[in-house]
């Protein structure tokens, strides 16, 4: 068997090893050994391109090789240990601005190294490829430092709305087109360097116009693109594995953002336009009446009195790291023949799937987990929600408030219940920057601090609720 053969039969099977490890991701259950599946497939992968590699490179070349996957696998090893899962969606967002970078400087060799035996008609594709994969690796690449920036708070998270921005989005399209014809026609570096200038600035220009509610979104769709640069970057590399792997990348992330722009009722067309981060109207972040506050004590009283609970976790949660004593308080009560179950939003956190997999992690059944449209109409039934950490996927101007920026977004409706309290450090906005009405509601209460600290408080209560019982237990016996 020829190298090439080799290295063709192990894209194969690091091909089919990505697609059962995308099945497997698809489910609780089966998460590990997904990620399994995407190790053993990067490994062959890697492998087989080095083997590729080793036939026309020299040994210095090949040391170099070694260096560098050393050190990038050092890199990641390291974050990967010291990452927290708040830190998670800016770590992914600065992931594919590396694979953005990567398909930029692809392109710009395929310009600088063109196969000699390239003419006519496949010079003219090859070109086209150069152009296309330049201009999607740099939208890739500042879109996704934007967005890391705004999901670390290192710039605000509301939209930029310059005046003219959808004009400027349509132009900057508009000129990628023809700057492609041209270079097609007439191959030139001004070309080039102008298209890269312009998707540097659309790609900005995109994410930025974005506002922080959207942000998961956001890192879906990014995901997309980075596929689409990966794969642009296979067909000038003339690599099957890299575009087979990109359009699985680019494909599953297009339509997780389509998932998720229907969790949020946006169009998925104006979330590739970046222009549906523009608020509807300005909205009223000032208090809207008197809220109501409780204790940890009472609320331990008010659930040893429920009958069902829902708790409904959001991004608070992940920050005070909550999952565990949330977890533990939720098997006390189901101990007591209380009813607990978990809604999740489809973009609770900033991450599609972040509540998931804390959840998870805190060894939560997955059947009491349940999806907002699964548990939505259960609310109404339900003695007592708890709001941990969750803001903007709870607020009911999303359907009361026409006006507001997140007007038609579904949400959980939490305000249904005989009971909710919301976990809060303070009154302050969400991350959208839009004001709850549910915490001045007459079923609504406040509990104030750390969400980790007030629910361990909770489970103090439970205990001490249960300890005058065993005393005279004891006593009678």
């Amino acid at each position: 068997m020829t190298t090439d053969t080799a290295a063709q039969a192990a894209y194969v099977v690091a091909a089919l090893l990505f697609i059962l490890s995308l099945a497997g991701l698809s489910q609780h259950r089966t998460s590990r050994s997904g990620v399994v599946w995407g190790i053993a497939g990067m490994v062959v992968a890697l492998a087989a391109t080095v083997g590729l590699a080793s036939r026309s490179i020299s040994a210095t070349g090949l040391v170099l090789i070694a260096v560098a996957t050393a050190v990038g696998a050092g890199i990641g090893l390291w974050r990967a240990k010291v990452v927290e899962m708040t830190g998670m969606p800016e770590l992914i967002a600065i992931m594919h601005s590396l694979v953005g970078l990567a398909a930029t400087f692809v392109g710009w060799n395929g310009y600088l190294d063109v196969d000699a035996e390239l003419s006519g008609s496949l010079l003219g594709i090859h070109h086209a490829e150069v152009f296309i994969g330049v201009f999607i690796g740099a939208v890739t690449f500042t879109g996704s430092v934007v967005a890391y920036l705004k999901l670390s708070a290192r710039i605000a998270s509301r939209p930029l709305t310059l005046p003219g921005k959808h004009v400027l989005n349509i132009g900057a399209l508009a000129a990628f087109v023809g700057l492609t014809i041209a270079f097609v026609a007439r191959p030139h570096m001004g070309l080039l360097i102008a298209v890269t200038v312009i998707a540097l600035a659309l790609g900005a220009h995109l994410v930025a116009s974005i506002g922080g509610g959207d942000m998961p979104v956001v890192v879906s769709m990014l995901n997309s693109y980075s596929g689409w640069a990966a794969a642009a970057s296979g067909f000038l590399l003339s690599n099957n594995l890299l575009i087979v792997t990109g359009a699985l990348v680019g494909s599953s992330g297009a339509y997780l953002s389509y998932i998720m722009c229907k969790a949020m009722n946006r169009s998925f067309i104006s979330v590739i336009a970046g222009g549906f981060g523009a608020p509807a109207a300005a909205a009223d972040e000032g208090e809207q009446g008197e809220h109501r506050e409780i204790s940890a004590e009472e609320t331990a009283e008010l659930l040893r009195d429920a009958s069902s609970v829902i708790i409904t976790p959001g991004y608070g949660m992940a920050v005070a790291q909550a999952q565990y004593p949330v977890a533990e308080l939720a098997r006390k009560l189901r101990e007591r023949g209380v009813e607990v179950r978990f809604g999740i939003h489809p973009v609770a956190g900033r991450l599609p799937g972040h509540m998931n997999v804390l959840l998870a992690e805190a060894n939560v059944p997955y059947d009491i987990v349940l999806e907002m449209d699964e548990i939505n109409d259960d609310f109404a039934a339900t003695s007592v929600v708890l709001v941990i950490g969750a803001n903007d996927t709870v607020n009911p101007a999303a359907t009361d408030n026409p006006s507001s920026p997140i007007a038609g977004m579904p949400v959980l409706h939490v305000w249904e219940a005989a009971n909710v309290v919301v976990f809060k450090r303070s009154m302050a906005a969400g991350y959208a920057g839009v004001q709850n009405p549910l915490f001045f509601r007459e079923n609504t209460q406040m509990l104030f601090g750390d969400a980790k600290q007030r629910v361990e408080d909770i489970l103090r209560g439970l205990d001490g609720l249960d300890t005058p019982v065993r005393e005279m237990a004891g006593t009678s016996r």
